[in-house]
């Protein structure tokens, strides 16, 4: 496999919450895709009263108006037509949309944010990679409905896997190591999940993967980590669409 290269996430604000977002894919493709920062729980299980996270919520979506309307295993959801207010879509990994100003939106804190795009057309998609998902097939799940619904095939898509746990802080069990790489070990390993992502996307005949250089556990005072803070912590939202003329 050819090493993918690393983009950036860049320090942004959205209504009153710090970001990281991808400018290269603002500037290039037209997209807003990022990652909000530490300080902003957007957990719908957070021990925090509902009321304050919804209202979280409510205030990020109006951070990215006009040019959005909002939405939020290994299932995949696609919206097309008429599609407007604040969707949750439970046990829903993957989402696919083609509508600019539809914004999707998925809640991570070590897992991997995988954003994927149709370099030529208008269909984005965004997923949940975690290891089950991963191990699952979610990844050729969502390439393989992306190229259906669009026409185009895998090396006309772009995907970039965004902040998560590096491989140097994310140790698992054998069970877990196999279920993931397929490979059996009989003793703990590390295991990196961006690079399983990208592994996988090239097999399927991607050939435009970029991986993020962020740390959630090395860069925790910036962002949520699950596995760091010991199950502690808060969850933050990755996004991506493209706004409405």
């Amino acid at each position: 496999m050819t090493p993918p290269q690393e983009l950036v996430e860049s320090p942004a604000v959205r209504g009153d919450f710090p970001c990281h977002e991808l400018t290269e894919w603002a500037a290039s493709l037209g997209l807003v895709a990022g990652i909000t920062n530490r300080g902003a729980d957007f957990g719908l299980s957070s021990p925090e009263p509902t009321g304050a996270v919804l209202d979280r919520w409510r205030r990020f979506r109006a951070g990215l108006r006009p040019g959005f309307q909002g939405c939020h295993g290994t299932a995949v959801a696609t919206y097309q037509g008429n599609v407007s207010g604040w969707w949750v879509e439970d046990d829903t990994d993957g989402h696919l949309t083609a509508e600019p100003g539809l914004l999707l939106g998925v809640t991570v804190a070590d897992c991997v944010p995988v954003y994927l795009v149709e370099a030529a057309g208008p269909w984005i998609g965004l997923l949940h990679a975690g290891w089950r998902g991963i191990a699952g097939g979610i990844v050729e799940r969502v390439v393989a409905k992306l190229c259906a619904l669009s026409g185009s095939a895998a090396a006309d898509i772009v995907i970039h896997c965004g902040v998560s746990i590096c491989g140097r802080c994310y140790e698992v069990g054998s069970e877990v190591y196999h279920a993931a790489t397929g490979e059996s070990v009989v003793e703990q390993r590390h295991l990196d999940l961006r690079v399983l992502v990208a592994e996988r996307a090239e097999r399927l005949g991607v050939r435009r993967i970029t991986l993020s250089p962020w740390c959630t556990a090395h860069d925790h005072a910036t962002f949520y980590s699950h596995r760091h803070s010991g199950g502690a912590d808060g969850r933050m939202v990755a996004y991506l669409g493209r706004p409405s003329p």
